[in-house]
């Protein structure tokens, strides 16, 4: 999980940034020049954890990848360990 929150805190951190250099770079109105000033920018001056794409979704709890329920950021195993037991806010159990 610690792995985790550094990267999202520093996708939230340079965020900004990083999309205003990555539209220069990806502008084909502008110069080559100026779009390869851009793309060495994005290169040198950002680390890699600030890419959006490289945050994943993981449990809060376990930090399981693989099968979260993103509204409640819990893996589905979790997630139907605490709807059983109405831990869970807004969730009802089906009845038939």
């Amino acid at each position: 999980m610690i792995k985790d929150n550094k990267r999202r805190q520093c996708v939230k951190n340079h965020f900004e940034e990083r999309i205003r250099h990555l539209a220069v770079k990806k502008a084909t109105v502008l110069p080559p020049e100026l779009q390869a000033v851009a793309a060495k920018e994005v290169e040198e001056k950002f680390p890699r954890d600030a890419s959006y794409i490289r945050v994943v979704n993981r449990c809060s709890v376990t930090s399981r990848p693989r099968g979260t329920v993103e509204r409640y950021r819990l893996s589905r195993i979790v997630w139907r360990h605490l709807a059983d037991y109405n831990k869970l806010s807004s969730v009802q159990k089906a009845i038939w």
